[in-house]
């Protein structure tokens, strides 16, 4: 059974996710943000983040993740405790209604097909540390790995729809998912 530690940063809570804890960035995440967010694998998988990332990009998503007036919670996958990395990846949570939020992650290439996006998802997933009813998600068609994080995490499919791609440009076909919590 995964616990929460009794640490918080600013009203977010570190949750214990086997391999790895996910706690609140801090500032000198940044660097390794930076590094795992300049790819262009990583921030082609996602929606908002640019290529090439801008300077200091990396440190302006930190502050606003520490923000006490942010409406996203973001955690870093930190398996130092585990003899792995400080930052495995990213993972958030962002609330898009009172009972609703929708989870985004992304995990550094060095560390694809390892299983941590799938275990980051299951610990977020169970912890729901916002206290919602209904989690969203998507995934992009051309992903199929990130979807099957997805449904092994208990989501279901709901629908096909597109996101716009900094990254990319243009918009990109994606799947829709959505987890009811007990």
């Amino acid at each position: 059974m995964i616990q929460e530690q009794i640490l918080e940063t600013a009203g977010q809570r570190v949750i214990e996710a086997g391999r790895f804890v996910l706690r609140p960035l801090r500032k000198s995440d940044a660097g390794l943000i930076s590094m795992y967010a300049g790819d262009k694998r990583v921030s082609e998988g996602t929606r908002a983040i640019p290529h090439p990332l801008p300077p200091g990009a990396a440190e302006n998503f930190v502050a606003r993740a520490m923000s006490p007036a942010r409406s996203e919670d973001v955690w870093a996958l930190d398996g130092s405790d585990h003899g792995l990395a400080e930052v495995l990846g990213v993972i958030s949570l962002e609330r898009i209604a009172p009972d609703q939020s929708e989870i985004g992650y992304w995990i550094g290439p060095g560390f694809w097909n390892a299983g941590f996006a799938s275990e980051a998802v299951a610990a977020l997933v169970e912890a729901n540390p916002h206290g919602s009813r209904t989690l969203f998600a998507e995934a992009f068609q051309d992903n199929p790995g990130s979807a099957r994080v997805l449904t092994n995490c208990g989501f279901e499919y709901l629908g096909d729809a597109e996101a716009w791609s900094i990254a990319r440009g243009r918009t990109v076909p994606t799947w829709t998912y959505l987890r009811k919590m007990a």
